[in-house]
């Protein structure tokens, strides 16, 4: 049984996340559409997001990495070209504290 105080507490956060900042991950869940998230490591993660909470913890399906490598250069070569390298993950945690920046729909 919950508390009145504990019930406003979750209509506040459901008003949240449907008006809110975090209305991006929303219409992600409900309409099962991609984002774009860059995160600290210089990676960029495009997938669905399946469930999230109040930290931008996310699960994450169907998800793209993308990152740059320079390659290692021996003597006397000029430098190296940045590669594009990118992996994919099927199901993933991704932890809050890591994500930068959310772009909903990328084209």
């Amino acid at each position: 049984m919950s508390r009145p105080m504990e019930e406003d507490t979750n209509k506040n956060e459901e008003e949240e996340f449907n008006t809110g900042p975090l209305s991006v991950l929303m219409m992600s869940v409900k309409n099962n559409t991609q984002v774009l998230i860059n995160c600290r490591n210089n990676k960029k993660l495009l997938g669905r997001v399946r469930a999230f909470d109040r930290h931008c913890n996310m699960v994450l399906e169907n998800v793209r990495e993308m990152w740059t490598e320079v390659p290692k250069t021996g003597k006397g070569k000029k430098k190296a070209q940045p590669i594009n390298k990118d992996r994919f993950i099927s199901k993933m945690f991704l932890r809050g504290d890591s994500v930068i920046i959310v772009l909903r729909n990328p084209k």
